[in-house]
């Protein structure tokens, strides 16, 4: 994380709180592992957006590189 930026929030205490209890981390550890999920999400959303619109023709055994057993 090289850009950094120093912010000021009101939080619900108790949701900070339980938050922080569930990571064990510390309050800026615990925002960014949100923040990150928040992230996640839209890249899930995005994956599954595609989702039976590639067409994937793969041979497993040619792309193992090895004769199946």
């Amino acid at each position: 994380m090289t850009n950094r930026r120093r912010v000021t929030a009101n939080l619900p205490g108790d949701l900070l709180d339980d938050a922080m209890e569930v990571t064990g981390k510390g309050i800026t550890e615990t925002l960014v592992t949100g923040l990150d999920l928040v992230r996640r999400t839209r890249a899930y959303r995005a994956a599954m957006a595609l989702r039976g619109k590639i067409k994937l023709k793969i041979d497993l055994d040619e792309s193992r590189e090895r004769p199946r057993r």
